[in-house]
């Protein structure tokens, strides 16, 4: 398995589609690419589960026979946590890519994306260091997600509700050292906890909650905060 952080090491991408074609253009387009290797295909849910398990990165169509895109991803997040799953869909469709990033996928982009906007978001969230179109997030994280504000967890201290703001704001750990003065390895510190603490697999599932618990809303600018305790 890949390891993030290593830019010599092969990312293990699975392509998850119920259209041939489809997967013939991804891996296609990936081959010409260093650094990605297309180790598995899958044409329904079921297949992107097995083909899935282990490797680095899937990329999932949402609508496909026997088990969806959705479900698919849920079980890769119990049974595989280490994988991240970038859902693919034809439609720029909110609400179902907001049900997608709450069952454990990492980002989404669309169909018709570019070679380059697609090697972008594999490696992007194979480095874990951000979130994946963070402007995206706040765009589909509408106002009702956080208008009931359920309790954040008491036990994140002050410093990682600050970073957790961050977080879902799209910045990376250079950034967020930079805006809180602190150093790189403090934020990796503090990124960690949170993680724990939430129970969340990744950063954008921490951002996720950061909407839904209303620490940010969904017309912060990168730079600002909004939605306080």
């Amino acid at each position: 398995m890949a390891h993030p952080g290593d830019a010599a090491a092969v990312i293990r991408v699975v392509l998850a589609d119920d259209e041939k074609l489809i997967r013939s253009g991804w891996a296609a387009m990936l081959s010409v690419y260093d650094g990605i290797e297309v180790v598995g295909e899958a044409a329904d849910g079921r297949e992107a589960v097995e083909a899935g398990t282990g490797a680095d990165v899937v990329l999932m169509d949402i609508r496909m026979p026997r088990m969806d895109g959705l479900a698919a991803t849920r079980e890769l997040a119990r049974h595989s946590p280490t994988t991240r799953v970038i859902v693919v869909t034809t439609f720029e469709n909110d609400q179902l890519v907001w049900g997608a990033l709450r069952a454990g996928a990492a980002g989404y982009v669309l169909k018709r994306a570019s070679a380059d906007e697609l090697v972008e978001a594999i490696r992007l969230v194979h480095c874990r260091d951000a979130v994946l179109f963070p402007d995206a997030l706040r765009r589909i994280a509408s106002p009702h997600h956080g208008r009931r504000k359920p309790p954040v967890p008491v036990e994140l201290t002050p410093r990682e509700l600050d970073v957790l703001r961050h977080i879902a704001l799209g910045q990376n750990n250079a950034e967020i050292a930079a805006v809180l003065y602190v150093s790189k390895e403090t934020v990796k510190t503090h990124v960690r906890n949170i993680l724990d603490k939430l129970s969340a697999r990744d950063r954008t599932q921490a951002a996720v909650l950061a909407y839904e618990f209303g620490l940010v809303f969904a017309g912060a600018e990168q730079r600002g905060i909004g939605g306080g305790l």
